[in-house]
């Protein structure tokens, strides 16, 4: 008999939306960051819904406070990678009926904060009974449908593919929690926030969104190389990158241990940041678009008719394995 495990999350999402065959007109397709309906006025409504499971998915560490907060940043960051301003926050809560009242009451106000963080309110939801504690939550925003970035709005090859944040935080943490690696104090506490206290990266999104030049928009919390992959899913395109930008605390920790920089990087997940492509002669714009919230572009490489995924390194190209977080899966 076939197990989940054979196939992982994406390959039963496949099987899933087989089944699906009563499906509106929507401004975003399947496989997007989130889903959309039309409100037939120009306008579309964004929702994105996103699920923690404390056995899976809570590092060690995390407080409930940090786990109901993440489930927030989870939701809502999907809706900046589309250039969604947050408007609502639901979560839904299964608790254990022996759960501690106090760490409950700590959730509610993970979920306050966190919506608040991002101008966004919470609006009530469900609680019910569970044998582990499970925390789903669905965001809501609106957006004038031509503002929607798609994990493809006409990319092309020849656009540049950018981010404004580096990564390899988040990788350094798990290798701290989960195979035991030692966190030098002076290290510590960049790397485990970008754990327990990730960011969502909405401003830039809406600033992209406004500028108007975007060609394709993903974030990347299931890290930079499955980005990559997921977003050549959507527009056929392969992706050549000539800067993969390490932050340099995560540097700084692979250097101690011997580890690849650019692994770390690539393969890593939960960080959130924005992936997006846009044709060369709007580079200007760009850089506008997102200076006017203080952020910065970085580019990482170019679009490309092959459908390979690589980045050049000391004169050599090396494949970009679609590795990193996938649910199911080892």
């Amino acid at each position: 008999m076939a197990r989940i495990s054979d196939i992982g999350e994406r390959g039963l999402i496949e099987k899933i939306m087989k089944k699906l065959t009563q499906m509106p007109d929507m401004p975003l397709p399947f496989w997007d960051d989130a889903s959309a309906l039309d409100l037939g006025d120009g306008r579309a409504l964004v929702i994105n819904t996103d699920m923690l499971v404390w056995e899976t998915d809570i590092p060690i560490g995390m407080s409930p406070y940090q786990a109901a907060r993440k489930s927030v940043i989870m939701s809502i960051s999907d809706l900046g990678a589309k250039g969604v301003k947050p408007l609502a926050f639901m979560p839904n809560l299964g608790l254990p009926k022996d759960y501690p009242l106090e760490d409950a009451i700590e959730l509610a106000k993970g979920f306050e904060d966190g919506a608040k963080e991002y101008n966004s309110y919470v609006l009530g939801g469900d609680t019910n009974e569970a044998c582990d504690v499970i925390i789903s939550g669905v965001a809501l925003g609106i957006i004038e449908k031509p503002k929607l970035m798609k994990r493809d709005s006409g990319v092309k090859p020849g656009d540049c593919i950018a981010t404004t944040n580096p990564f390899g935080l988040t990788s350094a943490g798990f290798k701290h929690l989960l195979e035991n690696y030692s966190l030098p104090k002076e290290l510590a506490q960049p790397i485990l926030d970008s754990i327990y206290m990730p960011v969502a990266h909405v401003k830039e999104g809406i600033a992209l969104s406004v500028s108007g030049v975007v060609t394709s928009s993903i974030d990347s919390s299931d890290g930079l190389a499955v980005s990559l992959h997921d977003l050549q899913r959507s527009t056929g395109h392969g992706y050549f990158l000539t800067n993969i930008p390490v932050d340099p605390i995560a540097k700084k920790f692979a250097d101690i241990h011997n580890l690849d920089p650019f692994s770390l990087a690539l393969y890593g997940g939960e960080e959130y940041n924005l992936i997006f492509t846009f044709p060369p002669k709007y580079i200007e714009e760009i850089k506008k678009a997102l200076l006017s919230i203080g952020s910065k572009l970085i580019m990482i490489g170019k679009v490309t008719e092959k459908k390979y995924i690589s980045y050049q390194r000391d004169g050599e190209i090396i494949q970009i394995l679609p590795k990193g977080w996938e649910h199911f899966k080892k």
